[in-house]
């Protein structure tokens, strides 16, 4: 993106990401090593087994053959690239309940929060919130944004598909109670967030979300052809770069926490490009608000039980803990 393509979007951006450039140190990348190859999970020949070991040794594979249309994957990404180009104004006035607009942050709480934390602690990012199962009853008159519901709504109804496919093999290769298990993954939990980061030198970090962990069971992800994710394994930093019709499926805590910690929670980040902005689709799925966890790693709890800790945690401690709150603790010996 050349300078004056950059000046003439800035309007598009919330306020603090057009401040400018204030960083007093020049970032150094921390060692990043070229991706081996990430396990591909195919879903025409799913193989219990095979996903099983994904997400026991990673926590994140690649889905190929899942039947999501390329000109769906398209669109999606053509008119989130329109509904971004808005002024960041435009942005804040046609979002309204139940729909989001996020920006410094990726939680759902007021945005404007992020002013008030400071540069070196805001998210350099901008996103838009889409809980899938309220679609149909919201009709927005904004033309641009009306177009994109009706995408993500036909995006919505695949990505609920492979989600509860591939949770099902897991229950399979996990061998977890069917009774039980069929709470674990609720389709109307779904939501989408859809992603624009800005350019590193937009930003006073190199990251536009440090890392963490999702909440989810599992999420899946389009990050299109412009690169960032990071993943770590075995220690070391591993960069997941885009491949064409294909999709990255993360698991999140619930899934560790429903597998025993079998599975893997993986902790993952995403990188400011130097070059272009990205635009970045994910999918994020939980269980039913009352369906139980039961493991012996931890003590039973809700997804709801779950959610009010880590945002008690993040008002009192500034950050997420996670599933430690929830694990069991041995008694002393006497």
């Amino acid at each position: 993106m050349s300078e004056s393509e950059i000046s003439m979007d800035l309007e598009s951006y919330p306020p603090i990401f057009r401040l400018p450039n204030i960083q007093t140190q020049i970032f150094i990348d921390s060692p990043v090593k070229e991706s081996e190859p990430i396990p591909v999970i195919d879903l025409h020949c799913l193989n219990p087994s095979e996903l099983g070991k994904a997400c026991r040794d990673w926590g994140l594979f690649r889905l190929v053959n899942h039947g999501v249309p390329s000109t769906l994957l398209s669109q999606l990404h053509k008119h989130a690239k329109r509904l971004f180009s808005l002024s960041f104004e435009s942005k804040q006035a046609i979002f309204t309940n139940p729909l989001y607009y996020l920006w410094g942050t990726t939680a759902i709480t007021t945005s404007g929060t992020a002013l008030m934390i400071g540069l070196q602690n805001i998210h350099w990012v901008e996103g838009f919130h889409f809980p899938l199962g309220q679609l149909s009853q919201f009709q927005p008159e904004d033309p641009i944004l009306a177009s994109l519901r009706l995408v993500l709504e036909e995006y919505g109804e695949h990505l609920c598909r492979l989600a509860t496919t591939l949770f099902k093999a897991m229950a399979v290769e996990l061998i977890l109670d069917p009774k039980e298990s069929k709470s674990h993954l609720a389709e109307s939990t779904g939501f989408v967030r859809v992603y624009r980061y800005p350019l590193c030198s937009m930003a006073n970090s190199p990251w536009g979300i440090d890392i963490h962990t999702d909440s989810s069971v599992m999420t899946i992800l389009n990050q299109y052809e412009v690169g960032g994710l990071e993943v770590l394994k075995d220690n070391e930093w591993l960069q997941v770069k885009p491949i064409p019709d294909t999709l990255i499926v993360n698991l999140g805590d619930m899934m560790q926490a429903i597998s025993n910690d079998k599975y893997k929670s993986v902790k993952h980040r995403v990188r400011l490009n130097k070059h272009t902005e990205r635009i970045s689709v994910g999918y994020f799925v939980f269980p039913e608000e009352g369906s139980v966890i039961r493991s012996s790693k931890y003590r039973p709890f809700t997804y709801g039980d779950f959610r009010a800790q880590v945002q008690q945690d993040i008002k009192t401690l500034g950050f997420k803990v996670g599933l430690d709150k929830f694990k069991h603790t041995l008694a002393s010996s006497p």
